[in-house]
């Protein structure tokens, strides 16, 4: 059981969780994840941790919510318990100075890239972070980045904050500016896709992570697999970062819309659920 000490919102269905978690913050590294049931018989969703405190045994949790399992999850007050946390999971991100490295966040991708970040520049990198999302309202972690980043650049759909436009646009003229020794991109598949099409062309090394769909988190259910250089992987034990231009993206997003009619359903039963709870 995992006690939440700190709740809030920071952009409208995203939400942010710190949690009394000392096993897992003391092994916690960029890149990795752990795997949450909020309730009892809820199912098991990956999350990525945003960040951790060694010291005071604590990681901090960002999720969207997107359906049944995030709504029990986002009904969990401060002093409530989580019962089920498991981590730090997954191959942490591969940290060493690479020299000029971009960083690309989008949507709550944001989010999960601040750790990887904070661990490239102290290890003596010239980090460019880039974030991108549809409106000003929906950026996130953009003070938290600035800190740790050499220069952060910034992308909505509307024009409402920074340049109008799409994250790969900043890319290109970061690309462009100065050589680029690595590009690492995380968030919406459609987003991360665009990112490896521009970056293949240029020759630059590029990762992504991946957030697939998951069960035990283990290995052995297979449950997680992507198709990586034409072999099946398991991002649970083998990711969730793999080189961007060997994955299988038609395949990866397929995958991902394999329940979508199911998850709707059981988001519409947690909902009758939840206001039944509170009258």
């Amino acid at each position: 059981m995992s006690e939440i000490l700190s709740r809030k919102s920071l952009s409208p269905n995203v939400f942010q969780i710190t949690v009394a978690a000392p096993a897992i913050a003391a092994g916690a590294r960029a890149g990795q994840f752990v795997v949450i049931i909020p309730a009892t018989q809820a199912e098991r969703i990956p999350l990525t941790i945003a960040d951790s405190d060694q010291a005071k045994g604590t990681i901090t949790i960002i999720f969207q919510l997107a359906g049944a399992t995030t709504r029990l999850l986002t009904s969990l007050q401060v002093g409530e318990k989580i019962p089920h946390i498991l981590g730090p999971l997954g191959v942490p991100s591969e940290i060493e100075k690479f020299g000029r490295v971009v960083v690309v966040g989008g949507g709550v991708g944001i989010a999960e890239i601040y750790p990887v970040v904070k661990a490239l520049t102290a290890a003596g990198n010239e980090v460019v972070t880039i974030v991108g999302a549809r409106n000003k309202e929906l950026l996130i972690f953009q003070s938290e980045l600035s800190v740790v980043s050499c220069q952060l650049l910034v992308a909505t759909d509307d024009g409402s904050s920074g340049r109008k436009g799409f994250v790969t646009e900043l890319l290109a003229e970061a690309i462009k500016e100065r050589p680029v020794q690595r590009v690492i991109a995380v968030g919406p598949v459609p987003m991360m896709k665009a990112c490896c099409d521009l970056t293949r062309e240029a020759g630059i090394k590029t990762i992504v992570s991946l957030n697939t769909l998951m069960l035990d988190a283990t290995g052995m259910c297979g449950v997680c697999r992507v198709k990586v250089g034409g072999e099946n992987r398991f991002a649970c034990v083998e990711g969730p970062d793999f080189d961007g231009h060997l994955v299988d993206f038609a395949d990866l997003t397929s995958r991902l819309g394999t329940y979508k009619d199911l998850e709707k359903k059981a988001d519409d039963h947690v909902c009758r659920l939840l206001r039944g709870k509170n009258g």
